[in-house]
């Protein structure tokens, strides 16, 4: 007959193996409760936001994780130095998300409204991936109702002030 211990005893080693791979797969940069973002400015179709700028690596990784619901005079644009399939997820998100992906000249892409956050452990395993249907250089994430609110279509056009 099993005794209790013996039977906690593989179901603790296996949670302890677990969580720590999980820690260990996590970008370092995405471990810290805050980062630091260059900001600017840019306009879709004629609404100015001021963005947070993810023009490097760590920067995309961290994304807008840990941060606050954005108000919607604000996002965070993530810059690309080539075009591509970037997809994006919702790991550690604190509210939804409106995103649109832009190809270099500004022109709309890909829309996605109203992406759920990942924020308890058995939703980050099953966490969703955002993959767009076309290249992109440029990918704004808003808080969710954005595009409702501002009418954003497939014809909006992105105009960078200063990233």
């Amino acid at each position: 007959m099993t005794t209790r211990a013996q039977a906690l005893i593989p179901i603790t080693i296996a949670t302890v193996i677990i969580g720590t791979i999980g820690m260990l797969t996590l970008p370092s940069d995405s471990k810290l409760e805050s980062v630091e973002f260059p900001r600017g400015t840019i306009m879709v179709d004629d609404i100015p936001l001021e963005v947070q700028i993810a023009d490097s690596e760590p920067r995309r990784v961290r994304g807008l994780m840990f941060q606050d619901q954005l108000p919607y005079d604000q996002g965070m644009i993530f810059v690309f130095d080539d075009p591509g399939l970037y997809s994006l997820w919702m790991l550690n998100m604190q509210f939804s998300l409106d995103m649109i992906w832009f190809d270099h000249d500004g022109n709309v892409v890909h829309i996605e409204k109203n992406v759920p956050p990942c924020k308890t452990a058995l939703e980050i395993t099953s966490c969703q991936s955002v993959v767009p249907d076309n290249e992109a250089s440029y990918v704004l994430e808003v808080t969710s109702g954005f595009i409702d609110k501002n009418n954003i279509t497939k014809d909006s056009k992105l105009t960078i002030i200063s990233i």
